[in-house]
């Protein structure tokens, strides 16, 4: 970490993990070499795999590598908020979401920090001029850009890769945003946590970056679930929209009941 980013104080990257075995070493050594200053929190899900148990022994020989285990697989977004309670109550100042699988490149982490000199949130985004994708075929590239299209125009955020998984937050973030009252577990959380930062008038930054498809293990994402994901943002969205209109007419009436008195 430059001399410029150490103003942004300890940083923590929490790393969800299910049956990534054949990754998480390598995702863990790539992480420690980019950016030497920054910790490590692997928070498993019980992989079947022997993921934890590899996670273990790295943490045994490394101080700033942490394991988290889970008994359940309950969802991704429960895996983050156990990790953010976790860095929460041990001081860190940043706090990090990032694949285990190389998507998301420890590389170019550095972009992410820097971002949040003057930012409250920064995502890693693929779909901002300088991003990209690698080795995805057309429909994934149109789901998600279409996705995130839906999700701009649904709930009327501009943050165009509100589904994008390689972000840092600022401690006073997470605490600011409520992070009790989440109910999103799977992938529907990462829209969910940008929302709520924006509506409590914190600043959201994006920075491009080179999303590379995993080469090793297979990927939790599906049509299935991407579907899934959509059908509770439109929920979310419509509700939203809902508690809105219902807000303004309660404005309006009582606007009404003014000018009648």
């Amino acid at each position: 970490m430059s001399e410029q980013h150490s103003t942004l104080g300890r940083t923590v990257m929490v790393v969800p993990t299910y049956n990534e075995a054949g990754n998480i070493a390598w995702i863990i050594d790539r992480v420690r070499a980019a950016q030497p200053h920054v910790d490590v929190l692997v928070v498993d899900d019980g992989s079947p795999d022997g993921t934890g148990a590899i996670a273990d022994g790295i943490a045994a020989t490394d101080p700033q590598v942490h394991v988290l285990h889970r008994t359940t697989k309950d969802g991704l977004g429960a895996a983050y908020l156990a990790g953010f309670a976790w860095a929460l109550d041990r001081g860190y100042d940043v706090i990090g979401e990032m694949d285990a699988d190389g998507s998301h490149q420890p590389e170019q982490l550095q972009r992410l920090l820097t971002g949040l000199l003057d930012a409250d949130l920064v995502i890693g985004s693929r779909w901002v001029p300088g991003g990209s994708v690698v080795n995805w075929p057309l429909e994934r590239e149109l789901l998600s850009r279409g996705g995130n299209l839906y999700v701009r125009l649904l709930l009327g955020i501009s943050v165009r890769d509100a589904t994008a998984g390689f972000r840092l937050f600022r401690r006073s973030t997470l605490e600011k945003i409520r992070l009790d009252e989440v109910r999103s577990a799977g992938y529907v959380f990462q829209t969910d946590l940008v929302t709520r930062t924006l509506r409590a008038g914190l600043t959201v930054r994006e920075v491009p970056i080179e999303f590379v498809e995993r080469v090793r293990g297979e990927s939790k994402m599906s049509g299935q679930v991407a579907l899934e994901s959509l059908k509770r943002i439109t929920w979310w969205g419509l509700r939203e929209r809902w508690e809105q209109m219902k807000g303004r007419r309660r404005i309006a009436a009582g606007r009404q009941l003014q000018t009648t008195r």
